[in-house]
């Protein structure tokens, strides 16, 4: 009786090998060298220099903080904004060699060079990028007064790295700018639309001087740190004025106001513009009939010439009733310091009858005061029965009407200067 053995159970995975070869009893199929995984890499031994290297310098290095961060003002600021590059897809598309490439960028510089003139010049164009100014003026003939009120300022140009401005407004008489006939507002912080609503006052201004002279207003920015920043300015002919009425003013600032007739004007005018530029003096006179007296009053000078080296004067005035009288016939003003417009509002009295002051001439002469050294001669005037045009007309009003105040203005001149002060 012969028993068989039961056959294993055969695995659906595992091949069964043939009973001859028991080492070959199973054989697996190759391994993907894609899934078998790769081994563990050998730690890498650094040195401690590296090791405190890594840890002290983990990231990139960043750049150096400038000064000029800190302060902005320091850069050129407003700068232009940089021109548009010139695409190169048609150049691309081509394919052009070196020699088309080099051409190419001289091309594009001479147009970037192009473009930058042309922001330059826009900027200098565009008036309504610098804002626009509001203000009114009115002549006065009685007080040869010309007053100006600056309202205010709309859409100024930006001055400062705040994109913000300082702005204030500085008045000149054309021709002849100086600082005697120069007048600015209050600077006011941190605006690009101002309002002022302040009123400066020219005194001194004859109606002639209407039909002549040209007011520019200039809009500047006030910088602490630097030179003061021009914004832009209109010029505004005074003979358009008419005498008594107020007319007010809407008109956009420019980079520089044109004005041709200041040329011809400043050309025409000749010998009486260098009398001009003396300085003028407002002089009252009043005579007593009960008293006996003259009364003259010396209330203020406008436009004085600066003699000292910072561009103003210390300005006094001197009165002389000839014939000399001695000590009684000269008297003089308090000095005022630092400044071309003084106010003095000071009366020096003398007895004199009526009769005999026919015959007098009151000299009136301003000088400039210096310190330890010989007084400076800026200008004078002679009232008297031998004056001419207004000066004439003055001393008559005051021996006709007796009892009454004068007032006129006098332009001071160099001639018959005294020969000492």
């Amino acid at each position: 009786m012969s028993l068989s053995k039961p056959h294993p159970p055969q695995s659906h995975f595992l091949p069964r090998s043939p009973p001859g070869n028991p080492s070959s009893a199973l054989s697996l199929p190759p391994p993907d060298p894609a899934l078998t995984p790769s081994p563990a890499p050998s730690p890498v031994k650094i040195s401690m220099q590296e090791h405190f290297a890594i840890n002290v310098c983990p990231g990139p290095i960043l750049p150096i903080p400038q000064i000029s961060d800190f302060f902005p003002r320091f850069r050129d600021f407003p700068s232009p904004p940089p021109p548009q590059r010139e695409k190169q897809a048609e150049r691309d598309r081509d394919g052009a060699g070196g020699e088309r490439d080099r051409e190419g960028e001289r091309d594009r510089e001479e147009v970037e060079e192009g473009q930058k003139q042309e922001v330059v010049d826009s900027d200098d164009d565009d008036d309504t990028y610098l804002g626009t100014l509001e203000f009114s003026l009115l002549f006065d003939p009685e007080s040869n007064c010309l007053h100006c009120t600056i309202n205010k300022a709309k859409g100024l140009k930006a001055m400062d790295s705040n994109g913000l401005a300082d702005p204030y407004v500085k008045l000149h008489l054309l021709p002849g700018a100086s600082k005697a006939n120069k007048l600015r507002t209050k600077t006011l912080k941190n605006t690009l639309n101002p309002v002022w609503n302040e009123t400066l006052i020219y005194h001194g201004i004859t109606a002639a001087d209407m039909t002549t002279k040209t007011l520019r207003l200039c809009v500047c920015d006030m910088d602490r740190l630097g030179r003061n920043e021009f914004i832009g300015e209109v010029m505004v002919a005074l003979k358009r004025l008419r005498a008594g009425e107020s007319k007010r003013y809407h008109m956009g600032l420019e980079r520089q106001a044109q004005n041709r007739e200041l040329n011809n004007q400043t050309q025409e005018q000749g010998t009486p513009m260098a009398e001009e530029e003396r300085g003028r003096i407002l002089v009252s006179l009043l005579f007593s009939q009960e008293k006996q007296t003259l009364t003259v009053g010396i209330v203020r000078c406008a436009h004085l010439a600066a003699m000292d080296s910072n561009g103003y004067s210390d300005p006094f005035v001197k009165i002389i009733l000839q014939p000399d009288m001695g000590k009684k016939s000269k008297y003089k003003t308090t000095v005022k310091k630092k400044t071309l417009n003084p106010e003095f509002n000071e009366e020096f009295v003398y007895e004199v009858p009526h009769d005999q002051l026919a015959k007098k001439t009151l000299e009136i002469s301003v000088w400039d005061y210096d310190l330890g050294m010989s007084n400076d001669f800026i200008g004078g005037v002679e009232l008297g029965i031998n004056a001419k045009g207004e000066r004439l007309k003055h001393w008559f009003e005051c021996l006709k009407y007796t009892g009454k105040k004068v007032e006129y203005w006098h332009t001071l001149t160099q001639q018959c200067a005294p020969s000492s002060d």
